[in-house]
């Protein structure tokens, strides 16, 4: 089809979906502008719509799957338990994103998913995931914190359970990084201010401190049937992401900076990176900030390459390094079948004890290292491979 006259090819094949095209009808009217704004449906019902669609496609496709073979629920931290237990929300994200796109009169990719060269940033990720959660384990075992023993697997299971592996931490890259330095971090940004943030991370917190006490808290898991239980004390892991994001973000805002809602998307999907780790046995308050802290990380990256094809690469190869080829545990789950084997010994602030290398105070410079190099190899590139970021909606 033609273009209208006075309308590149690329703008009208980008035309607006049906509720960016209510932005200029009657958008003051009665109560409008509640729901729409200068581009359309405003990024809160968006993101309301996400969580119901998602909702209702992991519904689906868990019923189906278990209707199959209802034994897929007791597979444990397994290669094949983490490829089943992955692929289903994985699919689930993948079609709210669709509907989501289609909705929002844009394509599956523009949600942080473009950008330039996407095979060379994933493959710079897998390299930088596994030499840094290296650096790791070996601090760990110089210090005298982490044992080697024996090698688990021989012969052919060597490259079994190493494909398998790299395949379940494939899923968990691409499910992960898709949920929160995606589809997330891209609508926040469109919609979200100082106080907007503040509110988000405050619910987050206070669903903690309900939780501690044995309630059931106040925030919705999108993600499973039902909250997880609040294990562990990792909840001050949270508050202290929370705590370190709250100055910057509101001299952000107090200056008006430029670019500030990307920051403050990024602080909500950080924290909220790290909230999720409070449900996993073995957690410490360690670990879950390096959870968040590396969110954060994780959406430095997607600011300075364009996209979260980094992002992916290297949370694919350190969980793979973590949890197959150095046999720790990874966020407080020890896997079956992996390649070497490897015990915590000594202060769990320096192992890591059940949490894994995650867990150990020395997480916080290698995440640091992981941040050095990323701005010393893209820095220099940032305003060129940036993603555009949308006026607030």
């Amino acid at each position: 089809m033609e273009a209208p006259p006075g309308e590149s090819a690329s703008e009208a094949a980008r035309a607006p979906g049906p509720f960016a095209l209510l932005a200029d009808v009657n958008r003051h009217r009665n109560m409008d502008w509640v729901f729409i704004g200068d581009q359309g449906l405003r990024a809160g019902w968006l993101l309301l719509i996400a969580v119901a669609l998602y909702r209702l496609f992991a519904t689906i496709l868990g019923t189906l799957a278990f209707e199959i073979d209802s034994g897929i629920a007791h597979l444990g931290f397994s290669a094949i338990g983490v490829l089943i237990s992955e692929l289903i929300p994985l699919l689930s994200i993948v079609a709210a994103g669709g509907f989501m796109a289609l909705i929002e009169g844009r394509t599956i990719l523009d949600y942080n998913l473009a950008g330039q060269r996407p095979g060379l940033y994933f493959f710079s990720g897998l390299t930088a995931g596994f030499a840094t959660l290296s650096v790791l384990v070996g601090a760990l075992a110089w210090g005298g914190w982490l044992h080697f023993g024996p090698i688990a697997l021989s012969g052919a299971e060597i490259f079994k359970f190493g494909a398998l592996w790299a395949g379940a931490f494939l899923l968990v890259g691409l499910l992960e990084e898709g949920t929160f330095r995606c589809y997330l971090q891209f609508t926040l940004t469109r919609g979200i201010n100082f106080w907007w943030a503040m509110g988000i991370i405050s619910a987050l917190c206070t669903d903690l401190l309900l939780r501690s006490n044995g309630s059931e808290g106040i925030v919705a898991f999108v993600w499973m049937d039902s909250p997880p239980a609040l294990k562990g004390n990792g909840a001050w892991g949270v508050y202290a992401a929370a705590l370190l994001g709250l100055l910057p973000c509101l001299l952000l805002h107090l200056r008006k900076v430029a670019g500030a809602a990307f920051w403050q998307a990024a602080w909500v999907t950080s924290t909220l990176f790290g909230f999720i780790h409070t449900g996993n046995g073995g957690e410490n308050p360690v670990g879950v900030f390096a959870a968040a802290a590396i969110g954060f990380v994780f959406c430095v990256s997607v600011r300075l390459t364009g996209s979260a094809w980094w992002a992916i690469g290297c949370h694919t190869a350190w969980d793979w390094a973590e949890t197959y080829f150095y046999g720790t545990a990874d966020s407080g789950l020890p896997a079956q079948g992996h390649y070497l084997t490897s015990t915590p010994a000594g202060n769990p602030l320096w192992s890591g004890g059940t949490d894994g290398p995650e867990g150990s105070l020395l997480v916080l410079g290698v995440i640091l290292l992981l941040l050095t190099d990323l701005l010393a190899v893209y820095g220099r590139r940032s305003s060129a491979a940036s993603p555009m970021e949308p006026a607030a909606g």
